[in-house]
């Protein structure tokens, strides 16, 4: 029988965004790209959930974008992160440093 992908904790793909984003400007297809692949292909983001991420995170000025030329010329949204975005993605990353921590604690049987 074929393992199944993980799920996504609620709550992390806007941290996971907000990551691959702190490496440089991306789109939307190279978000999901990096994601897979750093994870060693076991999260697979969707475009039914990434592009509403993307949204929320514009939304709330964690990330900024502007329409740039792929290297095939074609037209994509070039999302980049804000300073904003960068004290967001500290919080996160504390946050769920602090949750790993407390379930690592639980099954441990601490």
């Amino acid at each position: 029988m074929a393992e199944r992908a993980p799920d996504l904790l609620p709550g992390t793909l806007d941290m996971l965004v907000l990551k691959t984003l702190a490496r440089g400007p991306n789109h939307g297809y190279g978000i999901a790209q990096h994601i897979h692949r750093i994870s060693g292909e076991a999260l697979t983001i969707g475009e039914g959930s990434l592009y509403p991420a993307l949204q929320r995170l514009l939304v709330n000025a964690w990330v900024r974008a502007e329409w740039t030329a792929s290297d095939t010329g074609r037209k994509v949204r070039q999302y980049s992160l804000t300073a904003a975005g960068r004290k967001q993605l500290a919080r996160e990353t504390r946050d769920f440093g602090y949750l790993v921590a407390a379930i690592a604690r639980v099954m441990e049987g601490a």
